[in-house]
């Protein structure tokens, strides 16, 4: 039950009192704040009649039934936003506010939004079916497939007369004219234009052309957008193997399709945009892509010449090699001789001492003598073994020190190849068929030239 506002009961006192005097613009005033205060926005329904479209932009109407009629008013800045046009005679279903236009008196509708008759129950079927396959799931994200960054085809499913196909086809070519697009006809509108859009999609998906699928149409009414609204263009959706970006309508247009779809699009240009790469994005990024590994090319390569640079200085040429070879010999040689120096400085005192130690024991004169004799002779003896180890020893650093002599290389057989310019050869890949080259033998020299080389 509506509460009456403090204004009505002010407008009965005046009324029911018999002293009160009222203006007429004061009792239209009452009367009008009575009326918008007491009934809220109303749906009223009715045909159209006595239309009027004034210079102003507003709109002015009758809304009769078989009974009665009330007179309405569409302002320009509310009717801006109708995508359709009122016509004489339409059923028609107006959201209003009740009042009354001060300066005459007319009791009058003031018209916030407009719709044809019926829409209201197919938008209520509208929520329904969308509701139940919301609740089945068929809307789920995670079943959603991912659109293919680079389509090798792309399919258009659309009526051939349509202007979205034009301005898919125009956006398509902008964006990259070398894709192939295929254009599955159908009928977008009318009755049996959902049918034609399941069938088109299955051909579509049997046919395996295109990687993703555009469905579009242009703008237009609940009415013309309604065989996209249907349960079989949903699940049609869904079960095509293709990929499937929906472009239906305008931006603020919403259908069944949309839902189902693998991804939905504001217009059919936006469509367009999101199943085909952009040429320009494209070049761009192999722009960037070559840029990077040209950096990357330079930064491997300096930090490879660094690192021949670090081990050309811990190369050793081997003439250097074996002067250093040559240096630990001669201090090999040098300590042979000093330790036989010494051994034989020892045993020249123990000799020395012997000999006094025997001038001491005379008793025994001749066994010390003999004994020294003996002595002196397994001394020489012993210095002799030393001396023949040390020199064996001395024969065998002389033939490790040849074994590295490159003449010594040459005499097993090998020899050393250079080019004209005196160059060491050292692969195959640096001759070519006709070359002289420089052979330098153990002994000798040779010139040659190359017939062949694998």
């Amino acid at each position: 039950m509506i509460e009456m506002p403090a204004n009505a009961d002010l407008a009965r006192d005046f009324a029911s009192s018999g002293d009160a005097v009222l203006s007429v613009s004061s009792l239209n005033r009452s009367v009008r704040d009575l009326l918008e205060t007491r009934f809220p926005l109303v749906w009223v329904g009715g045909e159209v009649s006595n239309l009027t479209l004034a210079k102003s932009g507003h709109t002015y109407f009758s809304l009769k039934d078989e009974r009665a009629q009330v007179r309405c008013v569409l302002f320009r800045h509310r009717g801006q936003y109708l995508d359709w046009t009122p016509r004489e005679g339409m059923q028609i279903e107006v959201r209003a506010v009740v009042t009354l236009y001060e300066p005459r008196g007319d009791f009058q509708l003031n018209v916030e939004f407009m719709r044809r008759a019926g829409l209201g129950a197919l938008h209520e079927a509208f929520l329904r079916l969308k509701d139940r396959l919301a609740a089945e799931g068929l809307f789920d994200e995670a079943i959603k497939r991912p659109l293919p960054a680079y389509p090798r085809a792309i399919g258009i499913v659309t009526s051939l007369r349509a202007a979205a196909l034009r301005d898919v086809l125009t956006t398509l070519a902008r964006r990259n004219s070398s894709v192939p697009v295929i254009v599955y006809p159908t009928a977008v509108q009318g009755e049996g234009a959902a049918l034609e859009v399941v069938a088109a999609l299955e051909r579509a998906g049997r046919r395996a052309e295109c990687d993703v699928l555009i469905l579009c149409r242009g703008g237009g009414s609940i009415e013309d957008l309604w065989s996209f609204n249907d349960e079989r263009v949903a699940r049609s959706i869904r079960a095509c193997p293709v990929p499937v970006v929906v472009g239906v309508g305008h931006e603020t247009d919403f259908t069944i399709a949309d839902f189902a779809a693998d991804r939905r699009a504001p217009t059919p240009t936006a469509a367009a945009e999101f199943a085909s790469p952009s040429r320009a994005d494209l070049l761009s990024r192999i722009s960037d892509l070559r840029e990077l590994l040209h950096r990357r090319m330079t930064r491997d390569l300096e930090t490879r010449m660094q690192l021949l640079d670090h081990l050309a200085r811990r190369l050793v040429h081997p003439a250097r090699r074996l002067q250093a070879q040559a240096a630990v010999f001669g201090q090999l040689v040098a300590r042979v001789r000093q330790a036989a120096a010494r051994a034989f400085e020892r045993e020249r005192w123990r000799l020395a001492g012997l000999v006094e130690r025997s001038h001491r024991c005379i008793p025994r004169l001749e066994p010390l003598s003999e004994h020294t004799v003996d002595l002196a002779r397994r001394l020489q003896a012993a210095s002799g073994q030393c001396m023949a180890d040390r020199e064996a020893r001395l024969r065998a650093l002389e033939r490790s020190l040849a074994a590295l002599d490159p003449i010594a290389v040459l005499e097993r057989g090998y020899s050393i190849v250079r080019d004209r310019e005196g160059h060491a050869v050292r692969d195959s890949a640096a001759v070519a068929r006709g070359d002289r080259l420089d052979l330098t033998f153990a002994r000798g020299m040779a010139q040659v030239r190359v017939e062949d080389k694998t």
